[in-house]
């Protein structure tokens, strides 16, 4: 089974290493949409492969980091593209969370989808 838990936040970002005058090394925000996607067996007493509130809990200090800040100051953010930041929430949550995959949406038409490493996928 594989579920999934959306979570969205709003931060600003510049990409350093871009060269001089690409418009994404310039200052600016996105209203990112964050999808955190766990697999397992469904556990015949609860009925359930992971409880939502756990997946929501789980990811709560990483929102508070993220939200309404400059994710270029997050400790290991400081080239924050949507690849890194995929790879960033994974490492945070791969010992909580049975993980399957992390979906960071920037934009409405702009995303990465991150399985992890590969001796970590299930």
């Amino acid at each position: 089974m594989d579920l999934f838990r959306k979570f969205t936040f709003e931060a600003a970002h510049l990409l350093p290493n871009l060269p001089d005058g690409h418009k994404c090394r310039r200052l600016h925000g996105h209203s990112y949409q964050v999808e955190i996607h766990v697999r397992g067996d469904v556990e015949p007493h609860t009925g359930m492969v992971v409880d939502f509130a756990d997946i929501s809990s789980a990811l709560q200090p990483l929102w508070q980091q993220l939200d309404h800040n400059y994710l270029n100051e997050v400790d290991g953010l400081a080239n924050p593209t949507s690849e890194n930041l995929a790879v960033w929430i994974w490492e945070r949550l791969a010992g909580a969370l049975p993980l399957h995959r992390v979906v960071v949406q920037e934009t409405c038409t702009s995303g990465v989808d991150y399985k992890g490493p590969e001796r970590q996928r299930t």
